[in-house]
């Protein structure tokens, strides 16, 4: 099943899952995991790495056995439902109140759950309703009277010392200011339903309240003050309103924590209860985790397991108090490939209650597929007989791996749009990208599958900063991005696709966005990640007809650093080359100017052997232009080269390392032995240094060889990695 596609181990009968929940699957027990100080576990990955795909099988395979909700922090369902009485409700009420609703109708062990803690606190806040006279007052307490007390079929079953407290509590509100003229929001209405909130309660009750909403801050340990602080904070909004939210999500998993910590529920209830957080970045959810995480640092406990997803490897910059995270002592990491899950406790010693949240944090490193996952999930999807060998099958799979690094999503959705693609001879890996997908229960028709991919991890999955005026353009200028290579590249295509914008991102912007989005940085490449990077190079040629925006950006960079190409120009610090000709060079190759580029390199290599060998990779390190590609014939002397013998064997070990760097098709045996005989060729020439290329003939020809980059950098050692 694609749901569970590389979550297996933690998923299985003694996953990760299966421990910290305390539960399997099958709802067999399992040795808890960590407690009771417990981690909030924040589940760490880019676009398409399947947080959410991965929160929901766990909803899905294990809420029949333990508690377990899911909660959309993305969704707008929750500040829509907020509008109509802004003042009363939020966001985070909403949200916790679905919360509060789906476990009070949970139907397995132990039963369903009541959150008078929660509901005492939303009733106070309900008197910042619009009219603010009590008729509406009680009308909005109303919404949530049934998450107030326990679900008893038929009646039936053993009534606690909060009986009563809902329909008390609004009859007696109703009852004591019937007929009065009160104006909105006067503290009488306040007054006379704390009143009967406390009025309505057993002695047992009003001890836990006194307990909650004693410690809320200016409280002095007077219940009703706390409640009359949670309100008052809320209306005001801003800071005050975060503060009684994050209270208000305390008071849910005391609730819960009431439910399973009682004589009853000890002996009845199993495992743990669990909260999964999808779209945490946002917000609404970093708000309630920064809440939770708060708590639990000032030695607050409950047994309530809290995953949340989050887009940026270091968990999110909230986590750091404002230091930059390296200067923080990181989060303690599992990843799935390591094994078993490690050993986390809280760090202890002075002033722990003031250290970042960061130390009330486990990172849970979303896995990429391995390649055995890949492979059978592209080889599930065949419908077309092999030929012999299975070739078609192997090149499918080996574009689909590289396009799409082992991003799940990305290969789940290549898989399904590859299943009868037939690869072109001789073919780049990005004409994979145009193989039409038609997604499950979708009756559009059939879309480019780079199309698709694009919209869910693009535009559907927009950086939580990026201001409202840049939403509709941000593909766009991501498109044209993707020929760049540092800040000062980039900054040149923004300045020119925003002209005329009032409201301009720099290239420093724009990175900081990308990061914050989960996407990760490569020091030679301005677009990180090498599948994303494909799939917008692959838009960009098909941009405008003839290509004509691919070649106007390449033209415009490759001018831009031919202004600056004076001999004694030095790179500026952060620069991707380690000269600007060879920066002005690599764009001229891309947009049409190979045989200049060959000439050039010609005329520089005698004397400089080793530092000429540096520069032809930082050169060759480009996308190749759609259409036909003759790249390989001409490094093998098959299409005929102009000018002396140097000239025709560098143009077409030119070609050679660029079909190696730019890393859209197999190189393999053949490429190997070419670059080994023009290297060698090169070597027995009459010119200063010559003697040296021998050396770099073996070490290039042995990378080809094995599949590897002959110039490193992140996002090809990415390419390799599958953890």
């Amino acid at each position: 099943m694609c749901e569970e596609l590389g979550f297996e181990k933690l998923l299985a009968e003694d996953g990760f899952f299966a421990s910290l929940l305390g539960r399997s699957p099958s709802g067999a027990g399992r040795d808890l995991l960590y407690g009771p100080d417990l981690p909030v576990v924040l589940l760490t990955g880019g676009p398409g790495m399947g947080k959410g795909r991965l929160l929901r099988a766990v909803r899905d395979r294990f809420a029949t056995k333990v508690p377990v909700i899911y909660l959309d922090c993305g969704s707008a369902a929750y500040a829509d439902r907020a509008q109509p009485e802004p003042r009363a409700r939020s966001a985070a009420t909403e949200a916790l109140v679905e919360a509060a609703r789906k476990l009070n109708t949970w139907q397995g062990t132990g039963g369903s759950f009541a959150f008078p803690r929660l509901f005492s606190g939303l009733a106070v806040i309900a008197t910042g309703v619009a009219e603010g006279g009590p008729e509406a007052v009680a009308t909005e307490v109303e919404r949530y009277e049934e998450i107030a007390q326990k679900r008893r079929p038929l009646g039936l079953g053993p009534r606690d010392f909060w009986s009563g407290v809902v329909r008390g509590t609004i009859r007696n509100l109703l009852t004591t200011l019937s007929g009065e003229q009160l104006d909105p929001y006067s503290a009488a209405v306040s007054n006379a339903l704390l009143d009967a909130l406390f009025g309505g309660l057993a002695p047992r009750g009003r001890v836990e309240l006194e307990r909650i909403y004693g410690a809320y801050p200016g409280a002095a340990g007077q219940p009703k003050h706390g409640l009359s602080n949670l309100a008052a904070d809320f209306h005001d909004g801003g800071d005050g309103r975060e503060l009684a939210e994050g209270f208000l999500f305390r008071a849910l998993r005391e609730d819960l924590e009431a439910a399973y910590a009682s004589a009853s529920g000890w002996l009845r209830r199993v495992g743990r209860p669990g909260l999964l957080f999808d779209h945490a970045e946002t917000p609404l959810g970093e708000g309630l985790l920064r809440a939770a995480l708060t708590d639990r640092r000032s030695g607050q406990r409950d047994r309530v397991v809290i995953v949340g997803t989050t887009r940026r490897a270091d968990g999110g910059a909230f986590l750091y108090g404002g230091l930059p995270s390296r200067e923080v002592e990181p989060p303690i990491e599992f990843r799935p490939a390591d094994g078993a899950p490690p050993a986390w406790s809280r760090p202890a010693g002075e002033g722990a209650d003031r250290a970042p949240l960061a130390d009330g944090a486990l990172l849970l490193r979303m896995p990429f597929l391995t390649g055995d996952q890949l492979r059978g999930e592209t080889e599930r999807r065949q419908t077309r007989a092999e030929p012999e060998g299975g070739a078609n099958r192997r090149r499918v799979d080996a574009a689909v791996a590289r396009l799409s690094g082992g991003r799940p999503h990305t290969v789940i959705r290549l898989a399904a749009a590859a299943a009868a693609f037939r690869m072109p001879d001789d073919a780049n890996d990005r004409e994979v990208l145009a193989a039409p997908l038609r997604l499950p229960g979708d009756g559009a028709s059939e879309q480019p599958v780079a199309e698709v991919l694009l919209r869910e991890l693009i535009l559907e999955q927009l950086p939580v900063a990026l201001p409202s005026e840049h939403r509709e353009q941000w593909l766009d200028l991501l498109t044209h991005l993707s020929v760049a290579h540092d800040e000062e590249c980039a900054d040149v295509l923004l300045r020119y696709h925003q002209s005329g914008h009032v409201h301009r991102l720099t290239a420093h912007q724009v990175s900081t966005l990308l990061t914050e989005t989960g996407w990760p940085s490569c020091e030679r490449h301005f677009i990180g990640d090498f599948g994303l990077r494909q799939m917008l190079v692959h838009r960009l040629y098909g941009l405008r007809p003839g290509a004509a925006a691919w070649y106007a950006d390449h033209h415009l960079l490759r001018d831009h650093y031919t202004t600056r190409a004076t001999p004694d120009q030095e790179p500026s610090e952060g620069e991707a080359f380690s000269s600007v000709t060879a920066h002005r060079m690599n764009h001229h190759l891309v947009s049409g100017g190979a045989d200049d580029v060959a000439r050039h390199l010609a005329a520089t290599l005698p004397g400089r052997p080793q530092e000429w060998c540096a520069e032809l990779l930082e050169i060759a390190q480009a996308p190749y232009p759609g259409g036909a590609d003759a790249r390989r014939e001409r490094a093998q002397g098959l299409v005929a080269a102009e000018g002396p013998a140097l000239r025709r064997t560098v143009d077409q070990l030119l070609h050679a390392v660029w079909l190696c760097e730019e890393r859209t098709r197999p190189t393999g045996q053949e490429t190997a032995r070419t670059l080994a005989k023009l290297l060698e060729l090169l070597s027995i020439m009459e010119f200063d240094g010559a003697g040296q290329l021998g050396r770099t003939a073996t070490h290039w020809s042995g990378l080809a060889a094995n599949e590897q980059p002959l110039l490193r950098c992140a996002c090809t050692e990415r390419l390799g990695r599958r953890r």
